[in-house]
């Protein structure tokens, strides 16, 4: 088989010179017209909800405040996944949406969903979005 190629390789070079001629020029400018960019986004548009109360230990930020915040953006058109951080007086919550969406409709749809909570929270506690791009979970 192998010596069937280069039998005919041998006796069409001019072929052979012309098919590596095309896929090169076809290469050559699936390399120009590539869009590429230098630093892709490769986490999902992601939603980040910060809420601070002090003085509360993470047991009390998980019960009393992350657990309202989860309830209202779980089921929210597009989320795909919530991920929670609780710490010393603070709660953070990470809404990942799917690719195909818009992050700035995401934005909308988390905010009038953290309208609802706001009755929820203890007396002092107000959960605000990051700014775009902010907190990057890992």
């Amino acid at each position: 088989m192998l010596s069937a190629i280069i039998r005919f390789s041998l006796d069409n070079r001019l072929l052979v010179l012309a098919v590596a001629a095309l896929l090169s020029a076809f290469g050559l400018h699936a390399a120009v017209t590539l869009p590429i960019d230098v630093l892709p986004d490769l986490n999902r548009p992601t939603v980040t909800i910060l809420a601070e109360a002090p003085g509360l230990a993470p047991e009390e930020v998980e019960q009393q405040i992350t657990f309202h915040i989860e309830n209202a953006v779980n089921g929210a058109a597009g989320v795909e996944r919530v991920r929670t951080y609780c710490g010393l007086g603070i709660s953070m919550v990470f809404v990942e949406f799917g690719w195909d969406t818009d992050l700035w409709r995401d934005r909308q749809i988390v905010q009038e969903r953290l309208a609802t909570v706001n009755e929820k929270m203890p007396a002092g506690v107000t959960p605000q979005m990051g700014p775009v791009g902010s907190l990057i979970p890992s």
